[in-house]
């Protein structure tokens, strides 16, 4: 049986002077042009619904289990969509590809997807269609931008976003899908690069119940587990909430692999720790070793990780949330963009920790 998680509302902390100095002292300067803006003009509604209910993929029934025998469509093939449509093809799904830049459609082809020159086309052409997309500008233009996605819906198929987006874009998205007699559902992911190849995502999904019922064993080809968590701005929110823990976390191992550095420690020692004691993470483990070496292979840009934390940070300030932490981290991942980082992983992040301290010293 799904289980039923009751989301109540906290009160209203405002933040002390203390730890606005902390934080000013961490982040200088905040130009007002990167100040997070509430989602809603009318802040006494509440931006999300507090009661909804949570079902994983050992949860659901038999039925979806079965395979999915309609055409799949897939609109972006970047770090993560890449893989992501491979696994579908692998599975033996009926796909078909679209990307800005044709050439990183061509591996996909080679291994039997179709290709068409537009988002239009292949929703015009699939039964469902997935996207994956950078930030919330291109989300909205693939889907409804001119020979946007929308305008090959209908009554009949469905749109699953599975990018990483605010609660407003994906509320967006889905009154146009809607406006088209077309289902809706977002599904943002929790995993990077190697999970995606791996088929071992968990998507946090919201919107059409039967859609997500659907797609079942299409999730099921891609992740690991899924959740289902009600009304569309529910999967957004729970994604970003994620990344704005994950960068946060990074930025405070950061933290400590150059004070353990700096005292006469062995940061690879300090690694393994970590890695053995009751704040043991995966990602410490994973991405440890190689930020000791100042190696930094991309599985999640850092770019990506600084837009995830700017969206949270407008999410916490539309229902008056404070969260001086994240705030100080996203100021941090803004240094390390600024040095030339932003392809590079998220875990980079500590080259702006470094150019800090030598800055100071």
């Amino acid at each position: 049986m799904p289980s039923t998680l009751l989301a109540k509302p906290n009160i209203n902390y405002l933040l002390s002077s203390t730890a606005m100095a902390l934080c000013s002292a961490f982040c200088p300067r905040i130009s007002a042009n990167f100040r997070p803006k509430p989602f809603s003009s009318s802040p006494s509604k509440p931006l999300l619904s507090l009661s909804f209910k949570v079902f994983s993929s050992q949860a659901t029934d038999a039925s979806s289990q079965d395979k999915f025998s309609g055409r799949v469509g897939f609109l972006g093939l970047g770090i993560m969509g890449s893989p992501m449509a491979q696994n579908l093809i692998k599975a033996g799904c009926d796909v078909i590809v679209w990307n800005r830049t044709k050439s990183k459609c061509d591996p996909l082809i080679s291994l039997g997807a179709k290709y068409r020159s537009s988002p239009e086309e292949v929703a015009a052409n699939c039964d469902v269609t997935f996207a994956m997309l950078a930030d919330p500008e291109s989300a909205i233009d693939v889907a409804c931008g001119k020979n946007g996605a929308v305008r090959g819906m209908g009554p009949g198929k469905g749109y699953i976003d599975i990018s990483t987006v605010d609660v407003a874009t994906s509320k967006l998205i889905n009154e146009h899908i809607k406006a088209r007699g077309a289902l809706f559902l977002e599904a943002p992911v929790s995993g990077s690069k190697k999970p995606a190849e791996d088929g071992q995502l968990i998507f946090l999904t919201a919107g059409d119940r039967s859609l997500y019922e659907l797609v079942s064993p299409l999730l099921d080809i891609l992740g690991k587990s899924r959740f289902y968590l009600g009304e569309v701005g529910n999967g957004a929110a729970m994604k970003l909430v994620v990344n704005m823990i994950m960068g946060s976390m990074m930025a405070s191992f950061s933290e400590g692999i150059l004070l353990s550095k700096k005292v006469g420690l062995d940061p690879s020692v300090l690694v393994e720790v970590v890695s053995q004691g009751a704040i043991s993470a995966p990602m410490y483990s994973l991405k440890g070793p190689s930020m000791v070496k100042s190696q930094y292979p991309t599985a999640f840009p850092l770019k990506h990780q600084q837009k995830d934390l700017r969206l949270a940070l407008g999410l916490a300030e539309s229902v008056s949330q404070s969260t001086p932490i994240a705030a100080a981290a996203n100021e941090l991942y803004k240094v390390a963009k600024s040095y030339g980082l932003s392809d590079e992983d998220f875990s980079a992040v500590i080259e702006a920790l470094k150019a800090k301290s030598q800055d100071t010293a």
